[in-house]
């Protein structure tokens, strides 16, 4: 598994971002990802999905031949798409900045998808606020533990008709 740093670089590429957002509580084939990314060359895609496959952070959950070929089912591996503050606080100055920047760029495309598909019943869902919480380590442990129990049910996809949303959080504190 790579270090710290290492994973960082692997799981903020903004490609290797928007795989992860697609595979993110559903299993997704091959085919179903350069489906949802066509803007994303086929050979790129795959050269992508092998190093997230190579940081454990995707897994093959199934296999099947379809065509002649292999067809692979991906899902979230072992090692979640996320860094942890151990991980954070490792990095430098200049690549937290980037990190950031990048998580801020895949939002920001979401977003942009989202308008582009202009669809009145998906602006009934969208939405954006900043709330200040005066919290210390223990208060933020205790919200995030809560966020967790309530978001749970909700991370998996199920068959009555849900329309997937994404909830980004960033945690920032005043200088």
């Amino acid at each position: 598994m790579p270090d710290n740093t290492a994973l960082a670089e692997v799981v903020l590429h903004p490609v290797r971002l928007r795989i992860i957002q697609q595979l993110g509580g559903r299993n997704r084939t091959t085919a179903q990802l350069r489906e949802a990314l066509p803007d994303i060359p086929q050979a790129t895609l795959y050269r992508h999905v092998a190093a997230l496959l190579d940081a454990k952070v995707v897994a093959v959950v199934d296999e099947r031949r379809s065509r002649g070929a292999i067809e692979r089912t991906l899902a979230l591996g072992d090692r979640m798409a996320a860094i942890d503050h151990a991980e954070l606080s490792a990095m430098s100055s200049a690549q937290l900045s980037a990190a950031f920047l990048t998580f801020l760029g895949d939002v920001t495309g979401d977003f942009d998808r989202f308008l582009d598909a202009d669809s009145p019943e998906a602006r009934e869902l969208v939405g954006f606020a900043r709330t200040p919480l005066y919290v210390n380590r223990e208060d933020l442990a205790t919200i995030q533990a809560g966020l967790a129990d309530l978001l749970t049910p909700y991370l998996t996809e199920r068959e009555d008709g849900q329309q997937r949303v994404n909830l980004a959080t960033i945690l920032l504190p005043d200088p």
